[in-house]
């Protein structure tokens, strides 16, 4: 058995925030009852595979660290960060040295909504890669300021991504990295591995991983605390379904129409994956099956889209309050072959419930040719769904 890789994390917490406005410096200010630095370390504490947390302070905020930490078991002593965020990293760095992780986490402390996600995934990826950090596509377009007032032509957005943390590292990798570029001014930590000659992997980041910048943003982040402290109710539920393979020339899966020697025999379009998805969402709420809501025997869903079903759900969610935290499906059959289409599919479940395609997971397996998938009769289809409600006693 593989022995898991010990991972640290290391929260910059060192700078002024003279940008966020007024008062304390912006990790130490308050965000729905707690410091936005004890939000940030509780999000890693715990978590699979993270071993200590490793702070990195302007020593004269000693005090107020003491207080925002008092408590958090996992929390290694704080250490005194640089003039610089390169100086600062670097300083946590060589305080792990003594007991070095194989894996080391860079995260900034303003960013006090990073999830068990994207956590996971920054682990995953800097063992697979050595270095690699989350990158989200842009939404806007970028131009060039040619003269004051005008703009010019800009980068190819497609080509171009935001960057977040945590950024993740082989430890012994970035810490080499780090003591080769000892006096520069690089701005993250993935350019400090660049500019030693390491390729940096992306993973997909979290539009909800902020960073808080400025006082707007402490307005969003006390609205999204407040919205946390309310759907305190984690709810996780499944779902499955089976149809069997019948004349026709394509099947639906995730909502989308992939070619094929035979169709899906069904009431309505017989997308297992929509179905399974619709039963694992109503089950968060209590609220019966598919069947339930769409019987066979109403002619109105003969042949009928399976969007429809799921976005009712999801509809019966957001009407309890809920949001939709993640959905999770996978396929299971021989043919056909789920792994070109599984972006298509995530993207158009995304589309369906209204959520970013990071909170949507699409996976494939076979049965090794037992059963009656392995006997290519039919397409199997379970699902997980997670979603957060009001608490109610």
């Amino acid at each position: 058995m593989r022995t898991q890789m010990r991972t640290d994390v290391i929260v910059v917490a060192a700078g002024r925030g003279q940008r966020a406005g007024e008062g304390r410096p912006k990790q130490y200010r308050s965000i729905g009852g707690q410091t936005v630095l004890r939000r940030t370390l509780e999000r890693f504490l715990g978590q699979p595979g993270i071993r200590f947390v490793q702070p990195v302070i302007s020593p004269e905020h000693a005090e107020l660290c003491a207080c925002a930490i008092q408590g958090l078991a996992g929390v290694l002593t704080p250490v005194a960060g640089g003039a610089s965020r390169q100086a600062s990293v670097r300083a946590g760095l060589e305080a792990l040295a003594g007991d070095p992780p194989d894996l080391v986490l860079i995260h900034d402390a303003a960013r006090p909504f990073v999830s068990a996600r994207l956590v996971a995934d920054a682990i995953a990826a800097a063992a697979a890669h050595g270095a690699a950090i989350p990158a989200l596509a842009l939404v806007d377009t970028l131009k060039e300021v040619t003269e004051p007032g005008f703009l010019g032509s800009g980068p190819d957005r497609d080509r171009i991504r935001g960057v977040q943390t945590p950024q993740s590292f082989r430890y012994e990798l970035i810490l080499a990295a780090h003591r080769a570029q000892a006096h520069g001014e690089l701005t993250d930590d993935a350019a400090v591995a660049e500019a030693a000659g390491h390729r940096v992997a992306s993973f997909p980041g979290d539009p909800a991983n902020i960073k808080l910048t400025t006082p707007e943003d402490f307005v969003t982040a006390e609205r999204t605390a407040a919205l946390l402290a309310e759907l305190a109710d984690v709810r996780t539920a499944t779902g499955y379904d089976v149809h069997a393979f019948g004349p026709g020339d394509h099947v639906m899966l995730g909502g989308v129409k992939i070619p094929f020697e035979q169709g899906l025999a069904g009431h309505s379009d017989a997308d297992v994956v929509l179905h399974a998805l619709t039963d694992a969402l109503l089950g968060t709420i209590g609220s019966a099956d598919i069947g339930f809501h769409f019987p066979p025997s109403d002619p109105q869903w003969k042949g009928a889209s399976s969007d429809r079903f799921l976005a009712h759900a999801a509809g019966l969610v957001r009407a309890a309050g809920g949001r939709i935290a993640h959905l999770d499906a996978t396929v299971v059959c021989e043919a056909p072959k789920i792994g070109p289409h599984r972006e298509a599919m995530r993207a158009r479940l995304a589309e369906i419930v209204e959520l970013p395609m990071a909170r949507i997971s699409v996976k494939a397996t076979t049965s090794e040719r037992l059963g009656f998938t392995g006997r290519r009769e039919g397409i199997a289809a379970l699902a997980a769904a997670t979603v957060r409600l009001p608490w109610i006693d």
